[in-house]
């Protein structure tokens, strides 16, 4: 058997130092807080890996991911970090941006077709979809709008589960009937479950990997409205305040930021006026 086969257990959890090693470069790195309640949940996550390589235990493991191995590093980036997502979650949202946000952004800019979207911490691309099914619905009564949707996150794995729009029927529940005539494609052989995203929409969304502590976005130009829905939660209160900040940099005056609904921007000083429970203005 060779390494890459191995599936013999691990022998000890992560020692004292090992996890304050690993902790803090997830914290000062990704921005995700790990305190030590969290210490069996990063084991139980990394686990996988070390049986991947044949390892033998978790020492052995962080050394060779802090030696220089750039795709260890992805990988332990990937099982560490949360891809929870689902269509039309916290629909309300999707009500405001089609019942209020987009018809007010037409009027703010007459003449102008063409309107930039953001799906921040998009994980496995049930948001950025869900949303160019609502821009295309908006679309049909409103033939001159047109839109572009940037979907971004830190996970390489969650971001090529997103890039081929493929998913479980019971994934797509949540999808209205009548967005799913339009908009899902079934498998044409018959024992398959799954369905894919149409074509039409899934070249309407760009994915990128984007690190949200990176100093500089890889992109330029202004965002309409930018989803950040249940990411901030994972970050200490200075990390959320300077994140929304960096973001604010690149949101359009009069453009929407849209948090989560557990999400709050209490007692933070940004450039933000309340519309809406977790909605909010460009200043």
């Amino acid at each position: 058997m060779t390494s890459q086969e191995s599936t013999g257990s691990v022998r000890s959890g992560i020692s004292e130092r090992g996890f304050r090693r690993l902790s803090a470069f997830i914290e000062s790195e990704l921005g995700i807080r790990m305190p030590d309640t969290k210490r069996i949940m990063l084991e139980s996550r990394l686990q996988k890996r070390l049986r991947v390589l044949g390892l033998p235990d978790f020492e052995t493991y962080i050394d060779r991911v802090f030696s220089g191995d750039d795709v260890e590093m992805i990988h332990m980036i990937d099982a560490v970090t949360t891809n929870k997502t689902d269509f039309f979650r916290e629909p309300d949202h999707f009500d405001i941006l089609s019942n209020r946000l987009l018809p007010a952004a037409m009027t703010r800019n007459p003449g102008r077709s063409l309107f930039s979207f953001w799906s921040a911490g998009c994980a496995t691309g049930e948001e950025p979809y869900t949303l160019a099914m609502v821009l295309e619905e908006f679309r049909s009564t409103y033939p001159g709008f047109d839109y572009h949707i940037l979907a971004s996150d830190i996970s390489s794995q969650a971001l090529q589960k997103a890039f081929m729009a493929v998913y479980d029927a019971e994934k797509v529940i949540p999808v209205p009937p009548g967005f799913k005539r339009k908009y899902l494609l079934r498998s044409k052989d018959p024992s398959k479950v799954d369905v894919r995203i149409k074509k039409e929409l899934r070249d309407k969304v760009e994915f990128i990997r984007l690190n949200f502590m990176d100093d500089h976005f890889p992109f330029d130009g202004k965002f309409d409205v930018i989803f950040c829905r249940n990411v901030i939660i994972y970050f200490d209160r200075p990390t959320q305040e300077r994140l929304l900040g960096h973001m604010c940099g690149y949101l359009r005056p009069g453009g929407n930021l849209i948090l989560g609904h557990s999400e709050t921007l209490t007692g933070m000083s940004l450039p933000l006026r309340s519309l809406a429970p977790t909605v909010y203005e460009r200043l």
